[in-house]
């Protein structure tokens, strides 16, 4: 008892006063183990193998310039104001021609435009995933999306991949194992072309069977597809989507193909899944920004929209090329990497004993980074798997880079024959998405 006239004695103090006044689903929401690392990444002469970045100096930047004075000009007073949450006419039919590319068939009333399609992805888990539900994804995937289903407190159950993508027998076992415990399955969550992080592609004999199998399981899909058009061969594949309308939600971005700054991306989802989508959106956002729609929809229509993607293929195939070939001088014994056959992702699998994420910070005093590969996992997976973005640096610097981290794993390899392997190594879970690990 604290004696009349006496202060209270106070108790230890939280460095968040709000603490306990959070959300329970705020326990799953953590910042990328690796930002503050990348303040430090970001300086010059750091190369960063970390971020999917684009390559924005192929676009035609004088004529984008002239064309968004022009359309402030003429335009200025609907660019500016509030528009549908649902996204402007114009552009939801254009997203559709985008898609036919693929063999989608859709109607514009199905398509809801969103800010990047990272949005869209928040905005159907939030919809389909009560807490404890199970969403299958692909192991490793997408470090935006395991932070989207641990902010709505879902449960992540990793399904295998090999060279040619999700493995349907794999899937099976998967479903098989959550239905023996009792748990309900959501949706599956893929990147099926030149997936991030892992950099392989869905073969094409596989993907009617994935179908299928969702389909036996009562099981939606979620087509993430943001890379499809940037086969460096100029394949493309046909979309999940093409092929069962009904059960598959395609989540599309014009972030890859043409620029990440303006954040616009779409959802094309079945009839009444689009009615609670464009609900959802309201709540979110309002309204996608109309200004930042109508000049991806000038784009499409006043320039070479397909021949810009050509540029783009044309200059992340070269940055390829060079990642490769500086693997393939550079790296030691005991290292294993894919060689995509399109988008933006090398997977690299180092020698046995290393820790990718307790190098980091060793590898940014050498002044390269990367993304680490236990941030691609909900379950603490890939200490020994690390990403390579090849998409931003020059040929010349992606080739300086990897030279420095195939140094840096060498020390590694020293280490470990001195010291032996690290022990009590942290369980990483599923991180919020940053630019650092798109």
């Amino acid at each position: 008892m604290t004696a009349p006239g006496q202060p209270a004695k106070q108790g230890p103090r939280s460095l968040d006063p709000h603490l306990r006044r959070y959300a329970a689903r705020t326990a799953g929401m953590t910042a990328s183990e690796i930002r503050a690392l990348f303040a430090v990444a970001s300086r010059p002469e750091v190369v960063s193998l970390a971020g999917g970045m684009p390559h924005l100096a192929a676009l035609p930047m004088e004529s984008l310039s002239a064309e968004v004075g022009q359309l402030l000009a003429t335009d200025g007073l609907v660019a500016l104001q509030y528009g549908s949450a649902q996204g402007i006419p114009v552009l939801r039919e254009q997203i559709c021609d985008v898609m036919a590319l693929e063999g989608v068939s859709a109607h514009p009333d199905d398509v809801v435009v969103t800010v990047g399609s990272q949005m869209g992805l928040d905005m159907v888990t939030r919809l389909f995933c009560d807490p404890g539900d199970v969403v299958l994804a692909e192991g490793p995937s997408y470090v935006g999306a395991l932070g989207s289903f641990a902010a709505y407190q879902a449960q992540v159950v990793h399904v295998g991949m090999d060279a040619e993508g999700l493995v349907p027998e794999a899937l099976r076992e998967a479903i098989a194992g959550v239905e023996r415990a009792g748990r309900r399955i959501k949706f599956l969550y893929t990147i099926p072309n030149f997936h991030n992080p892992a950099g392989v592609t869905l073969a094409v004999q596989r993907r009617a069977e994935v179908l299928e199998i969702c389909r036996q399981h009562n099981i939606l899909v979620v087509e993430d597809n943001p890379y499809g058009l940037l086969g460096f061969d100029g394949q493309t594949y046909p979309a999940l989507r093409s092929s069962d309308p009904d059960n598959v939600v395609y989540l599309g971005s014009f972030s890859k193909t043409f620029a990440a700054g303006l954040r616009v991306g779409w959802v094309l989802a079945p009839h009444a899944v689009r009615e609670k989508l464009v609900l959802a959106a309201e709540s979110a956002t309002l309204c996608p920004p109309t200004l930042n729609q109508m000049i991806v929809s000038r784009y499409l229509e006043t320039h070479d929209w397909k021949g810009q993607i050509k540029t783009y293929r044309e200059a992340y195939r070269e940055r390829r090329d060079a990642a490769i070939s500086a693997l393939e001088q550079h790296m030691p014994v005991g290292s294993t990497w894919n060689k995509p056959d399109g988008g933006f992702y090398v997977w690299l699998t180092v020698p046995e004993g290393i820790d990718t994420k307790a190098m980091l910070p060793r590898a940014i005093t050498q002044r390269v980074a990367y993304a680490s590969g236990t941030g691609f996992y909900a379950d603490g997976l890939g200490s020994r798997q690390l990403r390579i973005s090849y998409c931003y640096p020059t040929p010349e610097r992606i080739r300086e880079g990897v030279r420095r981290l195939a140094n840096v794993i060498k020390d590694e390899m020293e280490l470990h024959e001195t010291f032996g392997p690290a022990t009590g190594r942290a369980v990483s879970g599923p991180q919020a998405p940053s630019p650092d690990t798109a």
